[in-house]
């Protein structure tokens, strides 16, 4: 068991990794993913249903530590299949802003220069027809309550406005995951490139400054098995499990590892610091006529504004959702239904920032996962829910959606004042699942990654994921991380081609 390359994490960029550097069959490619493989198994390939994911046989399913302005019952979804979190979300698709891109403020990152890339990637988008009559109406009353319907990913950023969204899917609702997309089409068909699926990455190894190669766990949960790097090991695991798998190594802040016991290779505190995620509230209806009751994928509208004049991107994102969504309501009290829509506005740019820390030395326990909510010291978080959640209620008193609007359930009419509806949103918000920037690149030398990538105090180790962003982007990032799955892959090879 020894190759070139050792990719371990069978993810949305790991994938890219893996399916690019094999590309060139003079060198051999290992790919190690912790999950099963979804080939042929419609319970990941068929998009409509991906919400029967969450919380199932395919989800590390994290819970939060307890938050202190924030929701303590909300669990994290990162997926344990291969194509990672692109076999699990709702294939929502847009290029980085450029606006995202400049604020990086990195050599080799800018829109211009990764541009190619999207293009390069960009195969099956497609833009989701409007065949939901009630997501007609709410996007008449955006328009009537001041947002007007736009298209995305034609580049520029939709600063204001709001439209049907564009998805990575085929038209027979078939995903166009990173795994679907890059890996199914040559599974087989490359000797050079082996995947390994149900291998559990315990430990990358390292000797003398240089990663050598990983060590994982069997399928049969009772061996460890090693596999070795010639050439370099490219860390994919997403922005909870990367951080938790370079801690393990011996990488991250010296005082925690010696607290649970690891050996201290290199002191890097920003590993598992930094954590930013898209925080998401919830207005909820009862519809006064019947819902949909087929959908792309249930979530098929998009909204964005700016809360304060100036801004060059929003601040404010909702989704539309043409179904319920109590998951996190219900245990309050709040009433529910069977025939409703919501409107989740989710802080785009938020302030608050969290941890991702080892639980033990043990790499089968879950990390402590602390996004710390809501906890930025100016508030600014908050303003823009309270923003975002006001905002719903006015377009759906619009004329458009009068026909639709039976009664608001949640927070519901008796939550006007700014302390009742934080209150609210303190207890029931949720994620929009999009946890990064844990192991950041950047120029200075307190950065875990330079700009190429690489680990900095270990030679022969990049990481690919959601961790590596300086700052989340402003939008759903899904193929921002296929995107930086590509930039990995030709830093890799023109470092070695050089």
């Amino acid at each position: 068991m020894e190759f070139d390359y050792v990719v371990v994490g069978g993810g949305s960029a790991g994938c890219v990794v893996a399916a690019r550097l094999s590309e060139d069959p003079n060198v051999t490619v290992c790919l190690l993913e912790a999950g099963p493989t979804d080939v042929d198994d419609q319970k990941i390939l068929r998009l409509t249903d991906w919400m029967f994911l969450l919380e199932s046989g395919y989800d590390w399913d994290y819970l939060v530590e307890p938050q202190e302005r924030g929701n303590s019952f909300l669990r994290h979804s990162r997926a344990r299949v291969l194509g990672g979190c692109s076999s699990h979300n709702s294939c929502i698709a847009f290029w980085p802003p450029a606006e995202d891109l400049a604020a990086w403020d990195l050599p080799g990152w800018t829109f211009g220069e990764v541009r190619p890339l999207l293009e390069r990637l960009e195969v099956n988008l497609r833009t989701i027809p409007p065949k939901d009559p009630c997501g007609v109406a709410v996007l008449e009353a955006a328009a009537q309550a001041g947002l007007p319907t736009v298209e995305f990913t034609n580049g520029s950023t939709a600063v204001n406005g709001a439209g049907w969204f564009q998805i990575n899917a085929d038209d027979d609702g078939t995903r166009s995951s990173a795994s679907h997309a890059y890996l199914h089409p040559i599974l087989g068909a490359r000797p050079n490139l082996t995947v390994v699926t149900d291998a559990w990455a315990s430990k990358v190894l390292i000797r003398d400054g240089r990663a050598t190669g990983v060590e994982y766990l069997a399928a049969d949960r009772v061996h460890r098995l090693t596999v070795d790097a010639r050439r370099e090991v490219v860390v994919s695991c997403g922005a909870i499990d990367t951080p938790k798998l370079l801690m393990l190594s011996g990488i991250g802040p010296a005082e925690h590892l010696r607290e649970v016991g690891v050996d201290v290779l290199v002191d890097s505190p920003g590993v598992g610091a930094n954590l930013d995620d898209h925080v998401e509230g919830l207005v909820m209806w009862e519809a006064a006529a019947p819902m949909v009751t087929e959908s792309t994928q249930w979530w098929e509208i998009g909204l964005f504004t700016a809360t304060v004049p100036g801004l060059d991107r929003p601040d404010l994102m909702m989704h539309y959702g043409s179904v319920p969504f109590d998951l996190n309501t219900v245990r309050h009290g709040y009433p529910t239904t069977e025939n409703g829509f919501c409107l989740t506005p989710n802080v785009t740019r938020g302030r608050s920032r969290g941890t991702v820390r080892l639980r033990s030395r043990d790499f089968r326990d879950k990390a402590r996962v602390d996004p710390r909510y809501f906890t930025d010291p100016d508030g600014e978080d908050e303003r823009v829910m309270l923003a975002g959640l006001r905002l719903a209620r006015t377009i759906a008193a619009q004329p458009a959606l009068a026909g639709w609007v039976a009664r608001e359930l949640a927070p519901g009419p008796d939550a006007v004042t700014d302390d009742e509806l934080l209150d609210y949103v303190h207890k029931t918000h949720n994620t929009v699942y999009h946890p990064s920037c844990t192991a950041q690149m950047g120029r200075d030398a307190s950065s875990v990654l330079d700009p190429q990538l690489r680990v900095r105090g270990v030679e022969g180790l990049r990481v690919a994921d959601a961790s590596v962003m300086p700052s989340l982007t402003t939008v759903n990032p899904n193929l921002t991380v296929m995107m930086i799955g590509e930039r990995c892959a030709d830093l890799i090879r023109s470092h070695w081609k050089n």
